[in-house]
């Protein structure tokens, strides 16, 4: 099993790689003016890495390593 901060450490790096390409594909953007296909591309990986985020922990809650704390629900 991994301790909850490597847990959290892993999300974090699977974020922060999300946000660099989203700031990649907004400097492509930029800087190419239409001439390369670096904005689709950072595009592109920023939505895999999200939908990779995305089931790695719909596969964590399954399995049970990761437990929902249920924030908004009523105690009683």
């Amino acid at each position: 099993m991994m301790s909850p901060a490597l847990k959290t450490l892993f999300i974090l790096a699977f974020l922060i790689a999300i946000v660099w390409n989203l700031g990649a594909g907004l400097f492509y953007m930029m800087s190419d003016k239409g001439q390369s296909k670096r904005t689709v591309n950072a595009l592109t990986r920023r939505i895999v890495i999200s939908v990779a985020l995305i089931l790695i922990l719909v596969l964590s809650i399954k399995m049970g390593w990761i437990v929902p704390h249920g924030v908004g629900r009523n105690p009683g």
